[in-house]
């Protein structure tokens, strides 16, 4: 079987060369969507890749400056995106089509050379030259694990663009024996829980609240801003609007940077190798946030998935249903179970802050869908602030008597 990384690798990229790269992902993000768009065009939604081939790729290839390669990597994010959605009609669940706008696009090894240095990437006017930044002491880092080792392969990768910055996650294989319940235990190894939402943006199954406090304040104070200027009608309002806009983005994009490298850091130390989220579709319908909270969630995963792979630590999304619901001891069920930010069993009553209780639930079900053995190795479970839950939802006490009590510790079952 193979074992798969993914390594982000900073790249230094000159302002000429910057442009072409920004050209190149803007054709890409046009060609992903036309070729969504076609596929959402008939009575049934298009997902074969070879049909949707068929259908666009002569288009496509006429109305963009792409590398033919490109053309077939837009098609297959375009046809992998509405698969989803289908997946998701057939589970009941709501989804629209697809609409790429996060700046990236795919390299295969017939757009991109990886170098030890440098990186050679097509782009719509040529090929560029990109050297890697890299940390002074490499070590310990994925790049010497994953990319720099003799045992893993490059197969391709992502070119994204966040914030000033160009990161190349460098997709990286081997060929691995099959596990053993032993091997997928040590593989598996401990769940992160993250609940999303607007009165805390985000809450680990460590007991770890990250409040939205902050966030709702300057999002009113924006907003007034805002309004005050709009009334005025005025050119210079219309400039300084634009200034607040700028300001408002760049203070919440420090915010949710805070944020997602203190969740990355909390799973290094309590030696997470997943971290779990719920799965972020239909987010605002089961929270009530505005688009402004949504837009941060997103924000929020995207930057904990490239940060977290640096340290070769996964990050997933898992179903929600039910998980602010579900009491996280005994597995009881009922809406009246959760009132307001307050968690009480019917069942066993057991009490805690909901949105906590609903990080434990993510842990678990990201736990119980992909646990293969119990045999021995590493102990698995979601990862409280002082001991773990098993898949059984059973508490395990820590090894060690120096466990850290954090927010909401929690304490073994009597």
């Amino acid at each position: 079987m193979e074992k798969r990384r993914t390594v982000p690798v900073k790249l230094d990229v000159d302002s000429d060369d910057a442009v072409l790269l920004e050209d190149t992902i803007d054709e890409f993000l046009w060609a992903a969507n036309s070729v969504t768009r076609h596929a959402f065009e008939g009575e049934y939604v298009t997902t074969s890749k070879t049909t949707l081939h068929d259908d666009t790729y002569a288009d496509v290839r006429n109305e963009t400056a792409l590398h033919s390669n490109h053309v077939q990597a837009a098609r297959n994010k375009a046809a992998d995106a509405c698969k989803s959605v289908v997946e998701k009609w057939k589970q009941g669940k709501k989804a629209s089509m697809p609409h790429f706008t996060s700046p990236h696009v795919v390299y295969d090894h017939r757009t991109a050379t990886f170098h030890d240095e440098s990186v050679s990437l097509a782009t719509t006017d040529g090929r560029i030259e990109a050297d890697y930044v890299l940390p002074d002491d490499e070590r310990d880092t994925p790049h010497a694990e994953y990319y720099f080792s003799d045992e893993y392969e490059t197969t391709g990768a992502e070119l994204h663009y966040s914030d000033g910055n160009w990161m190349l996650h460098i997709h990286c294989k081997k060929e691995v024996e099959s596990e053993t319940p032993e091997q997928a235990s040590t593989e598996n190894g401990t769940v992160l829980g993250v609940d999303l939402g607007v009165t805390n943006l985000a809450v680990a199954s460590t007991g770890t609240f990250w409040t939205g406090d902050e966030f709702d304040h300057w999002r009113k104070e924006y907003e007034k801003r805002r309004g005050d200027l709009q009334q005025c009608g005025t050119r210079w309002a219309h400039e300084n609007m634009e200034a607040v806009g700028r300001k408002e983005d760049g203070r919440f994009k420090q915010t949710l940077h805070r944020i997602s490298n203190e969740l990355v850091a909390e799973a290094r130390e309590y030696r997470c190798s997943v971290i779990a989220f719920e799965d972020l579709t239909d987010i605002r319908d089961r929270t009530g946030a505005s688009w402004g909270h949504t837009w941060a969630f997103n924000r929020l995963y995207e930057y904990v998935e490239y940060k977290a792979a640096e340290y070769g630590i996964d990050v997933e999304q898992v179903d929600p249903e039910n998980t602010s619901r579900r009491c996280s001891e005994c597995g009881f069920t009922h809406p009246d179970n959760r009132e307001s930010e307050a968690f009480e069993c019917l069942k066993c009553g057991y009490e805690n802050h909901a949105d906590y209780n609903a990080a434990k639930n993510i842990g678990l079900r990201y736990l119980r869908r992909n646990q293969t053995g119990d045999g021995g190795g590493a102990s698995v479970g979601v990862r409280l602030n002082s001991g773990m839950l098993n898949a059984n939802g059973a508490y395990d006490p820590p090894a060690e008597d120096s466990a850290r009590a954090g927010v909401h510790a929690e304490s073994p079952p009597l």
